[in-house]
């Protein structure tokens, strides 16, 4: 079962990285290493979206993290 678990992760964060990618593609370099960009704005539409999905796999993430330190011992 675990080693399910491990597949679920890894799939998990590529999944992860891709979206990051994505959300710091739209943003200058400078916004994409830490700086601001000085103005706020809201997200709509897509962006809004993917800022969603990218939410919803950090909490698969973190629950199928859990799980396999649970079924692992």
């Amino acid at each position: 079962m675990a080693k399910y678990f491990n597949i679920v992760q890894i799939i998990l964060s590529v999944a992860l990285i891709v979206l990051v990618i994505l959300q710091s593609k739209g943003g200058s370099l400078s916004r994409m290493f830490g700086g601001e960009s000085g103005i706020y704005r809201t997200r709509r539409g897509f962006e809004k979206t993917l800022f969603n999905i990218t939410l919803l796999v950090i909490v698969a993430f973190f629950v199928f993290s859990l799980l396999s330190v649970i079924f692992q011992a």
